[in-house]
């Protein structure tokens, strides 16, 4: 199932949305021209076992939170970008629409801070180096799910050779999304000295999205039985 477009025009330019895809494209530009992508990569990644050892050894700092950071912008691949800023152009300008502009940029990275922090809990000893805004995006998903459930994905379904668009509602196709995503952490798929898919900062991101949607949804309800406009 390859998502295509949601069924939900933005009603403001989605700025930050845009300048965030533009800010991993050049990330994984310079990934690419670094002179050694290993150590280019090794450097920015969020690695939890020199995050823990260096919290442990060293005490608190801002100066941690960096990998945090420089982690969400880089990627292992084309097809790695190509996938999540996909689902990000599909479903982060909506949600900018409803948090503005400042507000959005604030959100997305906190919810990749959350992610990243949900990966290292999970996974303390890891030696494997992470990137991807996989864990941002999903806490964007998780809000869009809450925020527009009755929106349609149009979506691009392949059964061996032949395929199909099919309109899918929002809360059935994140909400399917994020089933895997725990399935799959049950199931092991991430183990602390493999390579793969940092399954937890994807459960962790997309709660941190719900709840923030909720809250919006609570702030949209009519106080005493009565509006406000």
């Amino acid at each position: 199932m390859i998502p295509l477009r949601d069924t939900i025009p933005s009603q403001r330019f989605p700025a930050v949305n845009y300048a965030i895809i533009g800010l991993c494209a050049f990330a994984f530009y310079l990934e690419l021209t670094a002179p050694d992508t290993d150590a280019f990569v090794n450097a920015h990644a969020l690695t939890p076992a020199t995050f823990v050892r260096l919290a442990t050894h060293r005490g608190w700092s801002l100066a941690l939170l960096q990998p945090f950071v420089t982690s969400m912008f880089l990627h292992g691949g084309f097809m790695h970008i190509a996938g999540n800023m996909l689902f990000l152009w599909i479903f982060g300008d909506n949600v900018e629409d409803r948090l503005g502009h400042v507000g959005y940029a604030i959100f997305y990275l906190v919810g990749g801070l959350v992610a990243g922090a949900t990966h290292v809990l999970s996974n303390p000893q890891s030696l494997v180096p992470t990137v991807g805004a996989s864990g941002a995006i999903a806490a964007v998903m998780g809000t869009y799910m809450v925020l527009y459930p009755a929106s349609r994905i149009e979506t691009m379904v392949i059964v061996f050779v032949f395929a199909r668009i099919v309109a899918v509602p929002a809360l059935v196709w994140l909400g399917l999304w994020f089933a895997f995503q725990v399935l799959s952490a049950n199931a092991g798929a991430h183990g602390p000295d493999q390579g793969g898919i940092a399954f937890f900062a994807h459960i962790g991101g997309f709660a941190f999205g719900v709840l923030v949607g909720l809250l919006l949804k609570l702030r949209m309800l009519p106080q005493n039985g009565r509006s406000y406009g």
